[in-house]
């Protein structure tokens, strides 16, 4: 049996980055996606969020892809929230998502920005977090768009 650890930290936003997820649907999401998580095989070690986007530090094992656990998880949880009626309208997430590796030496370094999220949030928007990580991990434009993320 492989021994396998590969850390990637992903966030990804609601749809439009529209302002929708209060304290308390993002506090029954995230229970809700780890649980899921965990009863298929993924593991999220850290989750957190803010209004408008969550994230995530997580573990891939060998038979498992970032396109096809980001997609797992999105899907299923945006499916929960409607099913659920836990907001009033239509949930979607946005398409794209931003995804990278983490060493295992940083692996505390993003959990503890990961939990620090709300007050994060409190002097630094979405938006100019999405700048400084684009900035950050190199990320180009192709075709008007910026890899990794949606910058509708």
């Amino acid at each position: 049996m492989p021994f396998i650890k590969i850390w990637v930290h992903c966030v990804w936003a609601t749809k439009n980055r529209s302002v929708m997820l209060s304290r308390e649907v993002r506090s029954s999401l995230f229970d809700h996606m780890i649980e899921h998580a965990r009863n298929n095989g993924l593991f999220i070690d850290s989750i957190n969020g803010s209004n408008d986007h969550i994230h995530l530090l997580i573990s891939m094992g060998s038979d498992q892809n970032i396109s096809k656990v980001v997609q797992q998880l999105k899907g299923e949880s945006a499916f929960w929230l409607n099913r659920n009626g836990m907001l009033p309208f239509r949930f979607e997430w946005q398409k794209d998502y931003f995804a990278v590796s983490v060493s295992e030496s940083q692996a505390d370094n993003v959990r503890n920005y990961i939990n620090g999220q709300t007050e994060h949030h409190r002097v630094k928007s979405f938006a100019d977090e999405y700048k400084e990580f684009i900035e950050k991990f190199g990320f180009r434009e192709v075709d008007g768009r910026t890899d990794g993320m949606n910058t509708e």
